[in-house]
């Protein structure tokens, strides 16, 4: 029953990949797109970026026409990173997906091989297990390297955090987070007063500044990872939050013939109070 559903839906998936593989071929081919052309594996990594994170943005928009097609803008700037490749003989686009197919079949021995792992937690860890033993992967020097360097700031520093937290390294209790997230505010304000105190803002003390604020913001990471919130999505949340409100004073300020004005602020913290209680 299951082959009777996949392998049509199989075939039709190749089929349509095809049509993607060939018509990112054109775009990139001597006459074809001129800013397809222009583009290399190095200056389309901010569109990779962009493209994930609408994907997520789709994704908690549960719009099903939203994830389709960010689904497909993620598909094609892969297909076009390897291409790219496949254009520099470094290696082809069928070989970017054999080698993830076997790396499937490969990783997954209680699926299609054998194996009696029947958990999540056992999942993860056979497939380490397996990189290790059977793929031959350097066991990392740090927990830590497990982690991409490039990873967004925010994001790397939830997942170093979770990996140094099951190692063992981690706050005993929530109360001690707050503690922390206190006394790193505290020394914000310090880092602060002592920068605006000088007559010139001197590098050291804005580096200071720097040094304290990195401080606070890892801080909070630390405090989103024990209430169970990923600190990325809150982010994106408050970001989109902002978005809507701000957009609303904007109508607002302009319906009233006003300008945005730093003097309007109180016409323009009421209509942001206004989309307060709209829910925006």
């Amino acid at each position: 029953m299951e082959a009777a559903r996949i392998l049509p839906a199989a075939a039709g998936a190749g089929e349509a990949f095809a049509r993607l593989y060939a018509l990112v071929a054109r775009l990139r081919a001597s006459d074809g797109c001129p800013w397809d052309r222009e583009q290399t594996v190095q200056s389309i990594r901010g569109n990779i970026l962009e493209e994930a994170y609408e994907l997520v943005e789709a994704i908690d928009e549960d719009s099903s026409d939203h994830v389709r097609e960010e689904s497909g803008d993620l598909f094609m700037l892969a297909t076009m990173v390897s291409y790219m490749s496949e254009q520099e003989d470094s290696f082809s686009v069928a070989s970017a997906l054999d080698g993830v197919c076997e790396k499937l079949v490969r990783r997954h021995p209680h699926v299609f091989a054998q194996s009696d792992v029947d958990t999540a937690e056992g999942v993860v860890a056979q497939w380490n297990e397996i990189k290790e033993t059977v793929e031959g992967r350097r066991r990392k020097d740090s927990v830590l390297d497990e982690v991409s360097r490039a990873l967004p700031p925010l994001e790397r520093a939830y997942k170093l955090q979770k990996k140094a937290a099951k190692a063992g390294f981690d706050w005993s209790h929530r109360n001690q987070v707050w503690e922390k997230f206190e006394e790193e505010i505290a020394e914000v304000r310090n880092a602060a007063e002592a920068a605006s105190a000088k007559a010139s803002a001197e590098a050291a003390s804005l580096e200071d500044l720097e040094n304290e604020i990195g401080d606070l913001l890892f801080t909070v990471v630390n405090l989103s990872r024990h209430m169970g919130v990923d600190p990325g999505l809150a982010m994106h949340g408050a970001v989109e939050k902002f978005s809507r409100r701000f957009r609303h004073v904007e109508k607002g300020m302009a319906g009233k013939g006003l300008p945005m004005t730093s003097e309007r602020m109180t016409e323009m913290d009421a209509l942001w109070d206004e989309a307060k209680g709209l829910g925006l």
